[in-house]
């Protein structure tokens, strides 16, 4: 037992293009491909979204709590 020959491994892919073809690994790749850019991007963005997010989100729950909070002068009976 050991590790797989380059003519071992060139096997087992031309093995896997006669079972899947070529159209099917094609569109595998670029589903695959796409993933991987938009987990990038993810988390390019994800620091300045983040803290955007935040601030946007205390911003709506201040005006909500705005039209929904009944502010009243309570006075004390003597």
């Amino acid at each position: 037992m050991g590790t797989f020959s380059v003519w071992h491994w060139l096997i087992v892919l031309l093995i896997v293009v006669l079972v899947f073809g070529t159209k099917k690994l094609k569109n595998l790749g670029g589903d695959l491909g796409g993933a991987v850019k938009g987990f990038k991007d993810g988390m390019k963005e994800g620091g300045t979204t983040a803290d955007s997010v935040a601030e946007k989100s205390a911003v709506a729950d201040q005006s909500k709590a705005d039209k929904t909070t009944i502010d009243v002068d309570a006075k004390q009976k003597s």
